[in-house]
């Protein structure tokens, strides 16, 4: 395995409201030297969940996604505030966006999204025993709640309006990991 390069040094490049860009400047083991970009990690992390009803559903919400200006379906997920577990931020961000909040939470994978430009972490947890339980969140709109069977996932997958490649892995994680109970 190769030896990790050394962080020469770390300079902010540009920042908006939700964004920190740095400048990596590094030095790897054979010399070379290379100037990275990256958006920075901020915050305390953040959470997506796979929520599970009694008749084997994965609750699923409708909302705008600015990125690609849709509106899509995909995942319950937020950011962990400050002196939240993952468990609690789970919790309180399905009460939020779905209305549920879980009896029972496991975590399954620590992901990342495109590692090579971006520090974020995400916490995939898959949340069952669900009860009604509705908080305000910070959500610009009502997200509409959508059911969809965990036995067709595959054609959720081809669904065009279902596009998030990390709503697909959790998906297909919560699914093995059922499987092995």
């Amino acid at each position: 395995m190769p030896f990790k390069p050394e962080i020469l040094k770390i300079k902010q490049a540009a920042k908006s409201r939700l964004f920190l860009v740095e400048e990596l400047a590094l030095r790897f083991s054979n010399g070379e030297q290379r100037i990275y970009e990256r958006l920075a990690s901020r915050g305390n992390g953040a959470v997506m969940m796979v929520p599970i009803d009694s008749e084997d559903n994965v609750l699923l919400v409708r909302e705008y996604a600015g990125g690609i200006d849709e509106y899509t379906l995909t995942l319950a997920k937020g950011a962990v505030d400050p002196g939240e577990t993952i468990y609690e931020a789970a919790n309180r961000e399905l009460k939020e966006e779905i209305g549920f909040g879980a009896r029972q939470l496991d975590f399954l994978k620590e992901m990342t999204t495109a590692p090579n430009y971006m520090g974020h972490k995400l916490q995939t947890i898959i949340a069952r025993d669900l009860s009604p339980c509705r908080r305000e969140g910070d959500e610009p709109e009502p997200l509409e709640v959508v059911k969809w069977p965990l036995s067709d996932l595959d054609n959720l997958v081809l669904n065009p309006e279902f596009t998030e490649g990390r709503a697909i892995a959790g998906l297909y994680m919560a699914r093995y990991f059922l499987s092995q109970q």
